[in-house]
């Protein structure tokens, strides 16, 4: 098995605003995908949510802020799972929450040295 790490995707500036009733169904949602996954014993690491702002460190040591909100898609969280190929761990993405409002989820092989 290898590991493979799902981002998910999506615009921070359409993404609908939710009131706490829909959260918790929202967060339920997330849950219950990543126990089904966990159930399959190939879940690595369950990741979590990354806030909006942050740097942006570039090569001649310059530090700015980002990521920049105009670009479309921005990454929202991350999760590791275990799968024996990238088809199989797309398989697994399929589920995710983030596909029903909109994000996607990009599915990249982990590389071990």
């Amino acid at each position: 098995m290898k590991d493979f790490l799902l981002v998910f995707r999506t615009d921070y500036n359409t993404m609908p605003k939710a009131s706490p009733e829909e959260m918790q169904a929202s967060t339920k949602r997330w849950m219950d995908w990543i126990g089904g996954i966990a159930a399959q014993n190939k879940l690595t690491d369950r990741g979590n949510r990354l806030v909006p702002s942050g740097k942006v460190v570039r090569a001649d040591n310059v530090i700015a802020d980002g990521p920049y909100t105009e670009i479309k898609e921005s990454i929202v969280g991350y999760s590791i799972v275990k799968a024996a190929t990238v088809k199989e761990a797309a398989e697994l993405a399929k589920g995710c929450p983030i596909l029903k409002v909109g994000g996607d989820v990009e599915v990249r092989e982990i590389s071990v040295l």
